[in-house]
């Protein structure tokens, strides 16, 4: 049987409002496989226009742009009920702006230093739902040690509907370790880390891994 090879291929937006980085930007991706550039965006403004008309599975977003920002034109299209992955790609790793994206729903903040096939593969896994962090900004999402762990005997703010063993979960989630790390460290079968997880997600109202990271760093699960 042939294979369709654009029965996989994830259409990309690339928003930037410096026409050199754009094209670059653009013509790396439209050249790795599986990759179809669906158009290019000036500023945020446009980004939300053109996403909305094109329906992109991935949208590259700069941060910083004149008008409307990168954070700001996701906040308005999820608003709008848009679906896409939206991937921050930046020179800044700020606190302030890795955050701000994060709560808006991006699925993932990437610095522009990273070579055209890693690229790729991060829009890849962007549209599989895998959300993706440069290793600069993780530390952003874990608050200081300085105030100690909570006693586990506390209940933690923020997790009414959650089982202990489900804020367990979170709080390793959180930390950043992988179900297999969970399972070992909770003596569970990954299939029951992976049933765990999904269930905080849902009673939590959060998305993904990110979100969820994100949410134990406000009511300090960690």
């Amino acid at each position: 049987m042939t294979e369709n090879p654009e029965a996989e291929s994830v259409s990309v937006l690339v928003v930037d409002d410096q026409q050199l980085v754009r094209d670059g930007i653009a013509s790396l991706l439209g050249i790795q496989p599986g990759i179809v550039l669906a158009g290019t965006a000036v500023d945020g403004g446009d980004a939300v226009e053109k996403t909305l008309a094109l329906g992109p599975d991935v949208v590259l977003m700069d941060v910083r742009m004149p008008g409307i920002d990168g954070v700001e034109a996701l906040a308005i299209l999820r608003r709008r009920g848009c679906s896409a992955r939206v991937v921050m790609l930046t020179t800044f790793d700020d606190e302030e702006y890795v955050v701000a994206a994060l709560r808006a729903g991006a699925s993932g903040y990437l610095l522009k230093n990273l070579p055209a096939a890693q690229l790729a593969d991060a829009v890849r896994l962007a549209h599989a739902g895998v959300a993706q962090l440069d290793s600069s900004v993780t530390g952003y999402l874990t608050p200081s040690p300085a105030s100690g762990p909570r006693p586990p005997s506390v209940p933690p703010p923020g997790t009414t509907g959650l089982t202990a063993r489900e804020v367990d979960v979170l709080r390793l989630l959180a930390d950043g370790s992988t179900n297999r790390e969970i399972a070992a460290r909770l003596f569970l079968s990954e299939g029951t880390v992976k049933n765990h997880i999904s269930r905080v997600l849902s009673r939590l109202g959060l998305r993904d891994r990110t979100q969820a990271a994100l949410y134990a760093r406000d009511h300090g699960l960690l």
